[in-house]
C-alpha cells in the first residue's frame, strides 16, 4: 500500500510538472526576449496591452520563469505602456511572426474562428482572411467608431487555406463511379479596393502584397483568392455481357473572398500665414483627418503635439486557429500574432512644445466627441478622456519663427506626412493693432453709460463687428468678434460704437476679442481700455448719500437725545449733596 501510495504521488507530481510545463509554454503570447523578432526585451514588453496586469514582482517572475527582466519588461507586467508618437514595433512583429504562419496540408484547413468559409463538391472550409495592414493605426474615436487608417502605400498579409474532398464513389444499377484526385493548386490571389484590383500575384497561402491605393478616406479592401481542384471520373457501365469504362476529367473552381473596411490615410492640410504687429509670425493649419503632430522649426525645437497618444495591442482574432478535417475540428494557440497601432485621446493634448518659450495655440477648430473609453478593451489602462473631448481639426498658432521651407504636418499612421495645400486667395493675412476707447455718456446715483469705440490704429477706419453680416450696411467691412464689459458682450455698429449701461460701481476694463484672424484680412489683434464709476462721481450721487446718511442717523439722533435728557432727569442737584 505504501508503495502504491508513493507510486501514485509520483504519478500526480509528474502530472502536475506536466501541466505546468504546458502552462508556460502555452503562454500566451510569447514572453518578452523569447524571440528572434530583431526587437529587444524592452520593445517587445510593449507589445501586449491586452494582456492582464498580474503586476509579478520580481522574485514571483522568477519562480515562475527561471529568468530575469528588465525594469522596462516589469513595468509592463504592471500597466500598459503608451508612446507619444506611432512605434514602428507593431509593424517589425507583425511581418516577423506572420513567417510562422502556416497553412494545413491538402487534408486540412487552418483558419481563424473569425473566418468565413466556403464549401464547393471538391472544396471545404475555404477562405481568403486578412492578417495585417501595416503600416496602419486603428484609432479609438468615440464610444461608437474605431476605424482602421492605414496609409496609401505599404503590405497586406492573408491567409488562404482550403482542404480537398474527394467525392465517395457510388453504385446506381448496373452504372459504378470512382472519383479521383489529380491535382489542386491556388490559382491566384488578389487585393481590390472598392471592387478595382489594386495588386494580384501567383497563387500562395500566406501572401505578402505590397499595394498603392487611391483616393482618401472610407474604403473597402477585398482579399480575393482562385481555388481550383481538377478531379478525374471513372465509370463503368455494364450492358449486358459488355463492361465499357470511361474517364471524364471535372474542375472544381471556388473563388473566395473576405473585407476589410478602411480609411485611406492620405493627409492633406490646408495652411494660413500671418504677422503680427510685433514681429511674430502666425500659423493656422487645417486638415480633415486625424493628426499627430505640427513641426514649426527646421531644428525641431518648436513643435504641437495633437489630441493623440498611441499604444500597441495585438488582434485577438487570431489567439487561436480552428484546424479543420474531414473527421475532425482541433482548436489550437496560433504562433503567428498581428499587432497592431491604437491612437487614443489623451488628457495631455493638444499642447505646444517647450512649455515656457514655445508656441502659443491661439485658437482651436474641432468636433465634440464622446469618450472612447468604452472601445478600450478592459485589460488595457491608460490615460484615455473620460469625458467629451474636442476632436480638432485644425489650431492657429502664434510663435516668434515659423520656418514656412520646414513646416511639417504629421500623421497618426507612422510615418505620414500631409501634403500643404495653398487655398484659394493665398495663404497671406495681414494683422493689425486696433484702438480701443472707452468714455462715459450720462450717470447717475444707480447706473452709468458708457460709449465703446474700436478703430483701426494704423488708418483710424471704424472696426464694425456684426454677428450676421446679411444685415450689414452695404459697404461696410464687418467681421467676427465681441467687446466685453462689466458681463456684458456688445458688437460694434458701422461706426465702430456700441454703449453698455453699468449699474456696478468701481473699475471697469473693456477687451476686444477679434475673429480669428484666418477668416479676415485684415485681421485684428485685441485691446483693452477700462473706465471707473462710482454713485458718488455725481452731484446727485452725493445729495442722495446724504438724505440716505441723515434718514439712516435719525433714530440714533433721537436716542442721543433721549439720553440725554433722561440723564438731565436723573441727576440730583448740588444743594442736596452735603
Amino acid at each position: 500500500m505504501r508503495q502504491l501510495a508513493l507510486t501514485c504521488g509520483i504519478v500526480l507530481a509528474l502530472g502536475s510538472l506536466i501541466a505546468a510545463v504546458g502552462l508556460v509554454s502555452g503562454d500566451h503570447p510569447p514572453r518578452p526576449g523569447t524571440d528572434d523578432s530583431g526587437l529587444g526585451e524592452n520593445e517587445t514588453a510593449t507589445l501586449w496591452s491586452k494582456e492582464p496586469n498580474e503586476c509579478l514582482s520580481d522574485e514571483e517572475y522568477y519562480d515562475r520563469y527561471g529568468e530575469n527582466r528588465t525594469d522596462l519588461h516589469a513595468l509592463g507586467n504592471c500597466t500598459d505602456i503608451t508612446f507619444a508618437e506611432p512605434p514602428d514595433t507593431a509593424e517589425t512583429w507583425t511581418a516577423y511572426d506572420f513567417e510562422s504562419l502556416e497553412s494545413g496540408g491538402s487534408d486540412t484547413s487552418v483558419y481563424p474562428a473569425s473566418a468565413e468559409t466556403e464549401d464547393s463538391l471538391a472544396i471545404a472550409d475555404a477562405h481568403a482572411t486578412a492578417f495585417a495592414v501595416q503600416p496602419s493605426t486603428i484609432v479609438h474615436k468615440d464610444e461608437n467608431e474605431t476605424p482602421l487608417y492605414v496609409a496609401p502605400d505599404g503590405e497586406f498579409r492573408g491567409l488562404v487555406d482550403y482542404r480537398v474532398r474527394v467525392p465517395d464513389g457510388n453504385v446506381d444499377g448496373n452504372r459504378t463511379t470512382e472519383w479521383s484526385l489529380l491535382e489542386h493548386e491556388l490559382d491566384e490571389v488578389r487585393l481590390k479596393q472598392d471592387d478595382d484590383v489594386v495588386v494580384a500575384q501567383e497563387g500562395q497561402h500566406t501572401p505578402t502584397l505590397e499595394y498603392h491605393l487611391g483616393g482618401s478616406g472610407p474604403s473597402t479592401l477585398t482579399f480575393e483568392a482562385d481555388i481550383e481542384v481538377r478531379l478525374e471520373r471513372e465509370i463503368t457501365e455494364r450492358v449486358g455481357n459488355q463492361t465499357e469504362t470511361r474517364t471524364e476529367l471535372e474542375i472544381d473552381e471556388l473563388t473566395v473572398s473576405s473585407d476589410l473596411e478602411v480609411h485611406v490615410y492620405d493627409l492633406t492640410a490646408v495652411v494660413y500665414y500671418a504677422e503680427y504687429p510685433d514681429g511674430s509670425a502666425g500659423v493656422a493649419i487645417y486638415q480633415a483627418q486625424p493628426w499627430h503632430g505640427y513641426i514649426l522649426s527646421e531644428d525641431g525645437d518648436a513643435v504641437v503635439r495633437g489630441n493623440w497618444r498611441y499604444y500597441t495591442a495585438r488582434d485577438t482574432d487570431w489567439d487561436r486557429l480552428v484546424e479543420s478535417s474531414a473527421t475532425d475540428e482541433d482548436v489550437a494557440h496560433s504562433d503567428a500574432l498581428p499587432v497592431y497601432v491604437r491612437a487614443y485621446p489623451s488628457d495631455i493634448g493638444p499642447r505646444a512644445d517647450p512649455i515656457r518659450d514655445g508656441p502659443d495655440i491661439a485658437e482651436v477648430w474641432g468636433t465634440e466627441s464622446s469618450s472612447p473609453n468604452a472601445t478600450i478593451h478592459e485589460n488595457v489602462e491608460i490615460d484615455v478622456v473620460e469625458v467629451p473631448y474636442t476632436r480638432s481639426s485644425g489650431l492657429a498658432i502664434r510663435h516668434d519663427a515659423v520656418d514656412r521651407d520646414h513646416l511639417e504636418v504629421q500623421g497618426i499612421v507612422r510615418g505620414t506626412t500631409a501634403t500643404l495645400i495653398e487655398p484659394d486667395g493665398g495663404t497671406e493675412r495681414e494683422i493689425r493693432e486696433s484702438n480701443l476707447s472707452v468714455e462715459i455718456l450720462e450717470q447717475n446715483e444707480s447706473a452709468v453709460t458708457v460709449e465703446l469705440e474700436l478703430r483701426d490704429a494704423k488708418t483710424g477706419d471704424p472696426i464694425a463687428l456684426q454677428s450676421n453680416s446679411r444685415f450689414a450696411p452695404i459697404g461696410i467691412d464687418t467681421r467676427d468678434g465681441y467687446i466685453a464689459i462689466a458681463d456684458e458682450y456688445v458688437q460694434t455698429d458701422s461706426a465702430g460704437r456700441a454703449t453698455v449701461t453699468i449699474s456696478q460701481p468701481g473699475i471697469h476694463t473693456a477687451t476686444y476679442h477679434p475673429g480669428s484672424w484666418r477668416t479676415h484680412d485684415p485681421a485684428y489683434v485685441g485691446d483693452t481700455a477700462s473706465v471707473s464709476w462710482h454713485p458718488l462721481a455725481t452731484a446727485s450721487g452725493w445729495f442722495t448719500l446724504f438724505v440716505d446718511v441723515f434718514w439712516l442717523s435719525i433714530p440714533f439722533l433721537v436716542a442721543l437725545y433721549a439720553g440725554l435728557k433722561l440723564g438731565s432727569f436723573l441727576r440730583t442737584p448740588d444743594e442736596y449733596n452735603p
